[in-house]
């Protein structure tokens, strides 16, 4: 990449090739030294576009979560209750298997009150809400809908996590398998609209 061109945009486009390309530890290998590399410079050159392997780190884990963002709203639209829990569900699995690296720094969260972090944090609250969105269709309580996010979360989390570190070792079809995540996670969000102190 020419120096010319070089910009935190063109910097941190570069460290999201890094890091998928280093598979689901890319995110936490990525270092300012192959960023410089990829990109042509000197490594003290990239200060002039990020301040530190941290502030690099930070706008990389931003783009990502936004990407995410992006996937889940755009496999949900025009669509509704299991339908649309289905579809995203599905597009998160597509993306981590894609760009595990980007899915690893998605992973980050910003420290609530810490000014480095607002975009990161912002971000992140973006990704909830449109988890929450998703989850509309199923009548919850507000009340209700964080327990019902973290249970979304940690379903899917837990899957491509151990997908995309080989954790599933028998030979039996994984797609099925995934599917039956699914079915059970969408049970557990009916019935937990259906409670009766989700109402109360």
């Amino acid at each position: 990449m020419p120096r010319a061109r070089l910009s935190r945009r063109a910097v941190t486009d570069a460290a999201l090739d890094l890091v998928d390309g280093g598979g689901t530890g890319g995110f936490d290998g990525l270092s300012l030294a192959a960023v410089a590399a990829r990109t042509g410079v000197a490594v003290p050159s990239l200060y002039k576009h990020v301040g530190s392997l941290a502030d690099l780190r930070r706008s990389v884990a931003v783009a990502s979560v936004a990407e995410l963002t992006t996937v889940i709203e755009a496999a949900s639209i025009g669509r509704a209750g299991p339908d649309a829990l289905r579809a995203s569900m599905a597009a998160v699995r597509e993306f981590a298997g894609r760009h595990p690296g980007r899915y690893a720094a998605t992973q980050v969260a910003g420290r609530p009150g810490d000014p480095d972090d607002t975009e990161l944090t912002e971000a992140g609250a973006a990704t909830v809400t449109a988890l929450a969105r998703v989850l509309r269709g199923f009548g919850l309580a507000p009340e209700r809908t964080v327990d019902a996010v973290r249970l979304l979360r940690s379903a899917l989390h837990g899957f491509v996590v151990l997908e995309l570190g080989g954790g599933f070792g028998l030979p039996d079809d994984l797609d099925r398998s995934f599917a039956l995540v699914v079915d059970t996670v969408i049970a557990g969000i009916e019935r937990l609209a259906a409670a009766p102190e989700a109402h109360a």
